[in-house]
């Protein structure tokens, strides 16, 4: 236990939203259990948890139903690539806990369907088919991609409505990590609010790629359109140079 307070279990819940508060059921990988735990038993984590709670309390429906599963999915001995995004979809069925990433069968939004665009045109990856991977990244995810949103939590139909409430915190701790500890990585920053963590990055250990979003609104835009960055190749060819072994084939 983490030394937090549960709030009992709303069985009639849909499984697509979060409905038990106690980050100990919320699993991890154990490289990233101390971490965690330190920031759960922290007074930041006991505000977020409290704010939760409360949230939930009041009838709002939060999702993702795991927060933590970047955090499952792929250890910290295991990131090879680090996607950094703001926080969950905010629509019924689309977070899965990991960014830009949608459950199978759901429509795949703009930001990722560009991304799956990107891949294409750099890399002559074939877009994944529907529904099945669909625009799922789980198997990213495994192959050591760690798709890490800043921000863990979000109410329905409302984008950004957690930020600020802690999760930063964790978050920031996650980055300072991979960026210490881990072997070498590519940190793919994508827009303004990626590239405000880059702070926390050791450039001299790792990669840092840097462009716009991949929304739509402005992908294509200077002074750097995602469509056209080329870091999927970049990344493909700074782990052969630097001889970094098992590099993600971001394959569906």
């Amino acid at each position: 236990m983490f030394g937090t307070t549960t709030l009992q279990q709303q069985s009639s819940a849909p499984t697509d939203q979060l409905a038990l508060v106690d980050p100990a059921t919320w699993p991890v990988a154990s490289g990233w259990q101390p971490l965690v735990k330190e920031f759960f038993d922290s007074q930041a984590g006991h505000q977020l948890v409290s704010f939760l709670q409360q949230r939930l309390q009041m009838g709002a429906v939060v999702f993702p139903p795991q927060p933590l599963r970047s955090l499952y999915l792929t250890p910290p001995e295991s990131v090879r690539v680090v996607i950094l995004g703001q926080d969950p979809y905010h629509g019924r069925g689309q977070a899965e806990g990991l960014a830009f990433s949608v459950a199978p069968g759901v429509p795949v939004p703009p930001s990722l369907r560009n991304i799956f665009n990107e891949l294409r045109r750099d890399l002559a990856t074939p877009i994944p088919q529907f529904p099945e991977p669909g625009g799922s990244l789980v198997r990213w995810a495994q192959q050591g991609v760690l798709l890490l949103n800043t921000c863990l939590t979000v109410e329905e139909g409302q984008p950004a409505s957690h930020a600020g409430r802690g999760w930063e915190s964790l978050t920031d701790a996650v980055i300072r990590k991979v960026s210490k500890d881990a072997a070498p990585a590519v940190f793919m920053l994508w827009g303004a609010h990626a590239q405000s963590k880059r702070n926390l990055i050791d450039a001299s250990r790792h990669l840092l790629l840097m462009a716009n979003h991949p929304s739509p609104l402005s992908a294509l835009r200077p002074p750097t359109p995602f469509i056209g960055c080329g870091h999927f190749s970049q990344a493909r060819a700074w782990r052969e140079q630097h001889k970094v072994a098992d590099s993600p084939k971001f394959s569906p």
